[in-house]
């Protein structure tokens, strides 16, 4: 099973030191030059392998941590995702409703990433807070997943649980995935809240 990153900035950096903690090998692109920002990846660990947007998208998982306006150009690196699995981390906050189609923005990304499974994910937390180790206190972070594919969901639920986080799955995206999304001026019920979950 192969990984990438697509965007490099606070998110982007915070899921890469979530790998770089397990020693797990993830792949990070922009739309820049891959040399642009070799240093910060090796700086975040040796499992971070700095790639073109071109190779990053032949991961089996991509997550998409770019600003949610620029998903269309990302979604374009590939005439089909058929058989590929995108964890969409963006907010689209700001973005009228109405641009939306008045539907979910996952499904709305869904849409671009044609033939893919999607998986809302990881975007409810700020950067600072998905930066840190997940294990706190002798229990484990919650990232919240959302998705119309429960495969999908269970495949990035145990992706989540192997990074250290408490995966807790909320059902398809026009469902649970209204609790984690932002669009127009609100944000989801769910955003920020930093909920740890203990196993006992």
């Amino acid at each position: 099973m192969s990984y990438a990153i697509i965007g490099f900035g606070n998110i982007g950096q915070a899921l890469a030191k979530a790998f770089a903690r397990k020693g797990m090998e993830v792949s990070v692109a922009t739309t820049r030059d891959p040399e642009s920002f070799a240093s910060a990846a090796a700086a975040i660990g040796r499992t971070v392998i700095p790639t073109k947007l071109a190779d990053a998208v032949k991961a089996d998982t991509t997550f998409l941590a770019v600003r949610f306006e620029q998903h269309p150009d990302v979604a374009k690196a590939l005439p089909t995702w058929q058989g590929k699995t995108i964890v969409d981390v963006t907010n689209a906050y700001g973005v009228p409703p109405e641009k939306l189609g008045g539907q979910p923005s996952s499904r709305f990304v869904a849409q671009a990433f044609s033939g893919a499974r999607l998986v809302k994910g990881f975007n409810h937390l700020p950067a600072a807070v998905l930066d840190q180790d997940p294990a706190v206190h002798g229990g484990r972070r919650v990232v919240f997943l959302a998705s119309d594919d429960d495969a999908a969901a269970a495949k990035i639920g145990s992706l989540a649980e192997n990074l250290g986080f408490a995966p807790i799955k909320l059902g398809g995206l026009s469902e649970g995935g209204l609790l984690v999304h932002a669009r127009g001026n609100s944000w989801g019920q769910l955003i920020f809240k930093d909920l740890i979950k203990f196993d006992g």
